[in-house]
């Protein structure tokens, strides 16, 4: 099975993993780095995964030059393999995290140990007992200098090269904010005879909670990205090599080797114990156990594995001892594909984040440019005409009492620089820069664990605007195995033997049931010449020196093959009986039918009725006759109005532009290689697993289960990740709009609200932490 999308041979697409990210506009700044560079066609940048997707003329770009023009940049950045699951890679992924989880650690402990200091230092201003040395200015000069220079280091460079790269972004808020407070203290604990308070808590607690809240985003990020880390940790390390297989019922323990699993080579034979992880796709080839696939289709329920069943990577053996012929390895593994499908999805952006990436890439030279307004305001203007607001300073506890000015109003420059502060704080660009990626990566994720294959934001969208879905009867409403039920001769002779034999070539489900048939009745089939398959119609070839024509009325009709009034006859009876008819000619006249019955899915009755009271427009698209689908569709509850019957494979695309032409959006349900056009025209294709590789390549949404009523579950899994795109976006806008305002000061001069930087710092935080955990409450709604 053949999942991920392949790119055009003049183009290749490249994988890296970014660093030094904090906010949407450094997205901006990275996609923009990397479409300067010629032969970068385009990029596309998640924050939350941190990785860049980059698609540019094959062979015409050096990868190292991707990775280093990031990386001077200030986005320090490694191009991923795509040589599959590999050892190598990981060990490589293992360690990122390992080394990630250390500096979640270091962060979240400085940043508690600085608001624990800067908090006990201050207690005496909520009329507590003074701590000695604690409570002492110079203390809190030498613990803010110490702030500045450990851990606030990374994020002043930061800030500071990406202004002087023409990319500032959220470090470089945060970097003005806490020096400014800094220096503006500083001057006032030396020059105290202009009685400026000093307010040293501030550039303390704003980097406290600047780090507390990215320790903590980071940890939700991480619960976000779990499903696909589960995915990728699926792929065993080490495989046992059956070196001497020649007697796989008696296997020598002497002739098995352990290897790294990306060592083993197509075809050789690999030992699998009970309770170990199945390390490549392959063949059973001696054993008989249970395999647990819940990992890749999300059915709980294990599987009997036999000799001559396939098996997936990742899929955990569970009661006994199999070997395995080694059929797909590293990149062309399903694990892989589904890997890479998942990772690719949750690049893909949706069509409503573009607004939001739009405002991030102008959203810091904004704050920048307000902050700049709100200090020019209140020192030139505001302090004038409102001179009441230089009291309300005082109302927020300060080291103002040191220099003996606690009692005294502010000073118009202080308090202008403190609202100008507040600003730069209390802006986050990171909501906005979360919003879209972290609801994608945790729908995705679910989707991943429960079967539900989603390619990206954009497919999210399209689900969200669905009012019809339209299913291709064979092989989705049904079982897709028909079987023959009836055979009606019109000539006396022994014609289903050639019959049989010119399907043998095809690969369509009903000249599948007729083969099965021939054979389990043991019918020999003859050799065939000059065999031609016309998708929708039928199949034509020699065979024993006899031209024969197998397929449909219109393939006939096509050949000018007549049809007497008896054989009509027949045939409109087994119609009435809910049977699709098979036409067999031999050297041009007919001579029977075949009556072949395709029952529907036990679940597919049930599906329509719930789709239908999710408000969905249900049709039914199929190339049989009107009346046998006429039939089915009676057993569906849809309305013969609804029903698409007698369309062949070129006219299916067709009947969904119609469709669309009348102002609907519309899915498409199929599972074969007719079905491919019609999937890609359609606003959202979805395919069943056990479909075609086309059909598998062109779908938007892929069920790996092979259930109908997962279709709900896809639906309703892509709705309710669109609905949290909305909500995080909205929050993300609402939360700026009203923030900023009050930070620079709208509500001082009426009543006297004034915001703290710390305070602006935790809320800042708490906007982040408060998109990504919104996503996360996503698992409680699709719990299994």
């Amino acid at each position: 099975m053949q999942i991920a999308k392949s790119q055009p041979d003049t183009l290749q697409t490249l994988a890296l993993d970014v660093g030094g990210m904090k906010c949407a506009g450094c997205v901006k700044a990275v996609e923009r780095k990397l479409t300067q560079i010629p032969g970068v066609k385009s990029a596309c940048v998640n924050l939350a995964t941190e990785m860049a997707t980059v698609e540019c003329e094959a062979d015409s770009i050096q990868p190292e030059i991707l990775e280093q023009t990031l990386t001077e940049a200030g986005f320090p950045s490694q191009l991923r393999t795509t040589s599959g699951l590999s050892v190598k890679d990981l060990e490589a992924t293992e360690e990122r995290h390992r080394e990630a989880a250390r500096e979640q650690r270091q962060q979240l402990l400085i940043a508690i140990v600085l608001i624990i200091l800067s908090t006990v230092g201050h207690l005496q201003m909520l009329g507590l007992p003074a701590i000695p040395g604690l409570s002492n200015i110079w203390f809190h000069f030498t613990l803010a200098t110490m702030a500045l220079l450990i851990p606030g280091r990374p994020i002043l460079s930061d800030g500071w090269r990406g202004l002087t790269h023409n990319a500032p972004n959220m470090n470089t808020l945060v970097g003005l904010g806490v020096t400014t407070a800094y220096l503006a203290s500083t001057v006032a604990l030396f020059f105290p005879q202009l009685e400026w308070e000093c307010f040293f808590e501030e550039p303390v607690m704003l980097l406290g909670f600047v780090l507390l809240g990215r320790a903590l985003e980071k940890q939700a990020r991480n619960r976000a990205a779990a499903s696909l880390q589960a995915l990728v940790g699926l792929q065993p390390k080490i495989v046992h090599l059956v070196t001497n297989p020649e007697n796989l019922q008696s296997i020598d323990p002497k002739s098995i080797v352990d290897l790294p699993a990306d060592r083993v080579r197509v075809g050789e034979f690999l030992q699998v114990r009970s309770g170990e992880k199945i390390p490549v796709d392959g063949e059973v080839m001696a054993g008989q156990t249970t395999v647990d696939e819940s990992m890749l289709t999300g059915e709980p329920i294990p599987v009997l594995k036999q000799v001559g069943n396939e098996v997936a990577t990742g899929t955990l053996n569970q009661s006994g001892t199999i070997v395995v012929r080694a059929k797909r390895m590293g990149k062309d593994t399903t694990l892989a594909q589904i890997v890479q499908l998942v990772q690719n999805a949750q690049t893909r952006k949706a069509p409503v984040q573009r607004f939001a990436d739009t405002v991030a890439g102008y959203f810091t030279y904004g704050i920048l440019s307000i902050a700049a307004l709100t200090f020019l305001f209140w020192y030139s203007l505001g302090t004038h005409w409102f001179p009441d607001v230089l009291s309300v300073g005082t109302a927020f506890p300060n080291l103002g009492y040191v220099h003996g000015s606690f009692d005294r109003p502010s000073s118009p420059l202080l308090l202008s620089l403190k609202l100008a502060i507040d600003v730069l704080a209390i802006a986050c660009p990171c909501a906005l820069g979360l919003a879209t990626p972290t609801a994608i990566l945790v729908g995705t994720g679910i989707g991943a664990e429960r079967g539900l294959l989603i390619r990206g934001g954009d497919v999210l969208e399209n689900v969200h605007r669905l009012d019809t879905v339209v299913f291709d009867k064979t092989g989705t409403l049904t079982t897709g195995k028909p079987t023959v039920t009836k055979i009606w001769n019109a000539k006396s002779i022994d014609w289903l033997p050639l019959a049989a034999s010119v399907e043998q070539n095809t690969n369509h489900p009903l000249g599948d049931s007729i083969v099965r048939y021939a054979k389990q009745h043991e019918i020999e089939l003859f050799p065939v010449e000059a065999s031609h398959t016309e998708p929708g119609f039928g199949v034509l070839g020699t065979a024993n020196d006899r031209s024969i024509l197998v397929g449909n009325l219109r393939w006939m009709e096509k050949h000018d093959i007549s049809i007497d009034p008896s054989t009509h006859q027949q045939a409109e009876s087994f119609v009435r009986d809910g049977n699709t008819i098979v036409y067999v000619a031999i050297d041009g006249e007919i001579v029977g039918l075949i009556a072949v019955r395709d029952e529907l899915r036990p679940d597919a009755a049930e599906t329509v009725k719930r789709l239908q009271k999710l408000g969905l427009h249900v049709k039914l698209l199929t190339g049989d006759r009107r009346e046998v689908a006429d039939s089915i569709a009676k057993q569906l509850g849809v309305g013969s109005e609804d029903v698409l019957a007698e369309v062949n494979p070129g006219e299916k695309a067709r009947s969904i532009e119609q469709l669309q032409q009348q102002g609907r959006n519309v899915a498409l349900v199929g599972d074969g290689i007719n079905d491919a056009p019609a999937l890609a025209q359609a606003n959202l294709g979805i395919s069943l697993q056990g479909a075609t590789d086309v059909a598998v390549e062109t779908a938007q949404i892929v069920l790996m289960r092979d259930r109908t009523d997962d279709i709900l579950q896809a639906i309703r899994l892509s709705r309710a990740t669109f609905n949290k795109i909305r909500q995080n976006l909205v929050w993300a806008f609402s939360y700026n709009s009203i923030a900023i305002p009050i930070a620079a000061g709208i509500l001082l001069p009426s009543f006297g609200i004034l915001l703290d930087p710390a305070v602006a710092a935790a809320l800042m935080a708490m906007s982040s932490i408060s998109v990504v955990t919104n996503s996360l409450l996503l698992r409680r709604q699709f719990r299994a």
